[in-house]
């Protein structure tokens, strides 16, 4: 084959991987579409275990979530309760952790024009008289806005109780003129005791 017909070919093949390589996010099972609401809950007996999501400025700076369930261990029990918690508004700064020792089994979410931002709300969970201890947060999920985000629950035993968030909006001055809009997420992970505490909500 001629030189240059080669070189035609190896490019377009890279192009071809590269393509792929950038709509890998077309593969996952999302729950949502772009600018569209959702409500998402964990079998019973199930909390949430594993977040992703995947942003677009192209469709209104706003991302597609997955999210990924595990049963709770045999010591835990079932829950004997489970709730919609607070609403955290869009476009405001929240941190927000199921009350009554909850912990989070499902989520929901509604997007608004207006604000280019989302509303959200943690299904929790009620286990007994269980109580949340070693609790810690996570770093910033995505590490920057508009990264591909995820979280991995990191050590069995620990589980979701609420986030906290960050919000940022950035002029972008190229024609044509808009707001990019991100949230930046640290996770709250608790472990939970293995017998009842006195304690209704920590």
């Amino acid at each position: 084959m001629h030189p240059a017909l080669l070189a035609l070919a190896a490019l377009a093949s890279l192009s071809a991987t590269a393509g792929a390589q950038s709509h890998d996010h077309h593969d996952m099972s999302w729950v949502n579409g772009y600018r569209q609401g959702f409500n998402f809950q964990c079998p019973h007996g199930e909390v949430l275990v594993a977040t992703r999501s995947y942003f677009s400025e192209a469709d209104g700076s706003d991302r597609l979530w997955s999210f990924e369930c595990q049963p709770t261990p045999e010591g835990l029990g079932e829950p004997s309760d489970c709730w919609w918690d607070d609403i955290n508004r869009a476009g405001m700064e929240w941190s927000s952790t199921c009350t009554r020792n909850g912990l989070v089994a499902g989520v929901q979410s509604k997007y608004f024009e207006s604000v280019l931002d989302r509303e959200w709300q943690f299904y929790c969970c009620y286990y007994k008289r269980r109580c949340p201890y070693s609790c810690m947060k996570t770093s910033d999920i995505p590490e920057n806005y508009r990264e591909e985000a995820e979280l991995v629950v990191p050590s069995y035993g620990y589980f979701i109780r609420g986030a906290q968030t960050t919000f940022s909006g950035v002029l972008r001055f190229s024609a044509p003129l808009f707001l990019i809009i991100d949230r930046q997420w640290k996770y709250i992970l608790c472990r939970m005791t293995d017998f009842d505490c006195e304690f209704e909500n920590l």
